[in-house]
């Protein structure tokens, strides 16, 4: 604590003239705060994880793999196009020239009426079963731990056949950006399977007359 000036008194009659003393500032309280200060943010402070996003590649082709393998159904295939100044297209099955016609490609955004509800629609089967389930963790209905919870999820997903399997493409001119967005279009509308392939010369031509 800083030391107050006293004043001494003189004579009857005579002036005041103030003792002086040096400044001393006593620094022991403000060390103790620190301190304690120091605990309470180390006890109260949420050590956060890194955030990670998870991006599923497709395997590369591998000479040594049977031909035989499990083919993707057309009906089930979504194919998401993204494309300059934030524009989303796309389209159903497979654009195989050999198979006339080709699918139309169909203009969209990322608004909650536009992609989101596309792939709420295609999904709507297994997002519904999570949904349910959450929310009877939440209501105490079943009780389970979080890594319980997450496993459950993941083989809900797992054994889902009825849910889209999407295609995210992007051409050259496309962010980074619309990349990020859609990914996240995966996680909240809980889409099991999805992966991030190259645009196809077809698809390519067909943007060339897709709606702008």
């Amino acid at each position: 604590m800083a030391e107050i000036i006293q004043e001494e008194k003189g004579k009857k009659g005579g002036k005041r003239r103030a003792k002086k003393h040096g400044t001393h500032i006593d620094m022991t309280p403000m060390v103790d705060l620190m301190c304690l200060l120091i605990t309470f943010f180390m006890l109260t402070t949420a050590f956060s994880k890194a955030k990670v996003m998870v991006i599923t590649m497709p395997e590369k082709d591998n000479k040594d793999q049977p031909k035989d393998q499990p083919q993707i159904s057309a009906i089930r295939t979504l194919n998401i196009i993204l494309s300059e100044g934030n524009k989303v297209y796309y389209y159903i099955g497979m654009a195989d020239p050999k198979k006339p016609p080709l699918p139309m490609l169909v203009k969209t955004d990322f608004s909650k009426d536009g992609i989101r509800k596309v792939l709420l629609d295609k999904n709507r089967d297994l997002f519904t079963k999570i949904a349910d389930y959450r929310d009877k963790r939440v209501t105490g209905k079943i009780v389970v731990a979080d890594t319980t919870l997450d496993s459950e999820i993941k083989k809900m997903k797992r054994d889902d056949k009825k849910g889209p399997i999407v295609l995210i493409k992007a051409d050259e001119k496309a962010k980074y950006k619309d990349i990020v967005n859609i990914i996240d279009e995966m996680a909240i509308c809980n889409i099991a399977s999805y992966a991030i392939v190259d645009l196809n010369p077809v698809e390519k031509d067909m943007l060339k007359t897709a709606p702008k």
